[in-house]
């Protein structure tokens, strides 16, 4: 099955063009994400990324400053905060 995911994402690269893809919130696309943690981790761990990705890589973010540590982060639809490192450089324009 780990090799079902990772043939389904290659083809989704290679019939895809870049152009048409959704724009990721992540700096990590969605799909590299889900690839790389697959080979690494195996199936059931590739599910698990690929579900919170899902959940999360879509509207009703925010991204922020921290008035405690003055750092940027994001807050995700499912209440996870994530560190300026994780999230997508096009945001930063239109956000902070």
């Amino acid at each position: 099955m780990k090799y079902f995911i990772l043939l389904i994402i290659r083809l989704y690269w290679i019939l895809i063009p870049q152009s048409n893809r959704r724009k990721c919130i992540f700096k990590k696309s969605c799909s590299n994400y889900v690839f790389e943690i697959t080979q690494k981790e195996g199936f059931i761990k590739g599910l698990k990324g690929f579900q919170f990705r899902y959940k999360n890589c879509r509207g009703n973010f925010s991204i922020f400053k921290n008035p405690i540590t003055n750092k940027i982060q994001m807050i995700l639809p499912s209440q996870i905060i994530i560190e300026k490192e994780e999230i997508a450089e096009r945001l930063f324009k239109n956000h902070v």
